[in-house]
């Protein structure tokens, strides 16, 4: 019955648009507490400080829910129809990442799964809990040990039929469900990943130092970038896609299918003299329903303010100059900055 079951689960997974579907059992990572600890040991979660405030959850499935029984772990393409490495030369552009052009995946990932787990509770009763990337939730190991892909060098989920470019959603159950295999690793001796990276945020294959990341960078960390990796974010205002875009396994992408995560006008390649000219309430409008949304105007402003400084293009001194006095301490450190570059430039 429970394999019957699976199929079905299988089916309504497809049906509602995921590209991927699989199983785990929550006792799938015994490594990753270890692995999690030695990572924040080192510093390497830099002000990301949830993570060493809920590693004993985030390593341990059964300590976040300790009824779940199985994990259906779901993949959701979001494959871009450009290549954002194209986009790098554009100094006078910004440059967001692939996942954060369209609507914010948290509230279209989660909405399905709420919609497969009401369909799983009418077919066979038992109780879930759906989380996407904001919970203490290890989606990538889980996601490997379901046999959804592997985490390549660059610490990312690879699969050989999606490549490197989808979202991760789980389902907790108390339903006893039939596990899959865990995936192999098919990474071989390629390295394009890690050579690829700007800040050199990878000490080794398969770890990252989210201090040096492009992504944490322009997303996590709070106030003024260190000077010596101002220059490498390039024209990066959120995220960085370099890593994934290179993938080899790419050419099995899948084509992103969801209209609401298709990029949304004025959000690929957009001007950065005038995303300059953002105050709160702009920002707030322009990038409503958006991720970018949640770092809120000064960090994405100071992002744009790198942007300007590292695009040698005097015409935009003037944007600069004007932020220099910017109530927010980052975003007129950022302006200073950029206008002393451009001087110089």
């Amino acid at each position: 019955m429970r394999d019957d079951l699976k199929s079905a689960l299988l089916a309504e997974a497809r049906a509602l648009g995921f590209d991927a579907c699989a199983i785990t059992r929550p006792d799938a990572i015994p490594q990753a507490p270890e692995r999690l600890a030695a990572f924040v040991a080192d510093g390497r979660h830099g002000q990301m400080g949830w993570m060493a405030e809920r590693m004993h959850w985030r390593g341990d499935p059964h300590a976040l829910w300790p009824q779940a029984q199985s994990i259906i772990m779901l993949a959701l393409s979001y494959t871009p129809e450009h290549n954002p490495l194209d986009l790098l030369g554009w100094r006078d552009r910004g440059v967001i990442s692939a996942y954060a052009l369209g609507r914010d995946y948290h509230d279209v990932v989660k909405k399905r799964l709420k919609q497969l787990g009401r369909w799983l509770i009418a077919e066979a009763g038992g109780e879930i809990k759906v989380f996407v990337d904001t919970a203490p939730v290890m989606e990538k190991p889980l996601a490997e040990a379901a046999g959804l892909g592997w985490q390549g060098k660059h610490t990312n989920l690879l699969s050989r039929d999606l490549g490197n470019w989808f979202f991760l959603g789980a389902i907790f159950t108390t339903l006893d469900l039939p596990p899959d295999t865990p995936e192999a690793q098919h990474c071989g001796s390629c390295r394009a990943c890690l050579d690829i990276c700007p800040t050199d945020a990878f000490p080794a294959p398969f770890q990252l130092d989210a201090r040096r990341c492009i992504s944490y960078l322009t997303i996590e960390h709070h106030g003024p970038v260190p000077l010596d990796l101002r220059a490498k974010l390039g024209n990066r205002i959120y995220g960085c896609d370099d890593c994934l875009a290179v993938c080899p396994w790419n050419k099995f992408a899948a084509t992103a299918h969801d209209a609401k995560l298709a990029a949304r006008d004025g959000m690929i390649a957009p001007d950065l003299a005038d995303l300059a000219t953002l105050d709160d309430a702009s920002f707030r409008a322009r990038f409503s329903g958006s991720p970018i949304k949640r770092i809120g105007r000064n960090r994405f402003i100071r992002n744009v303010l790198y942007a300007i400084g590292n695009s040698g293009d005097a015409r935009l001194l003037a944007p600069a100059q004007r932020l220099c006095n910017d109530p927010d301490p980052a975003v007129a450190d950022a302006a200073r900055w950029a206008t002393a570059r451009l001087r110089d430039s």
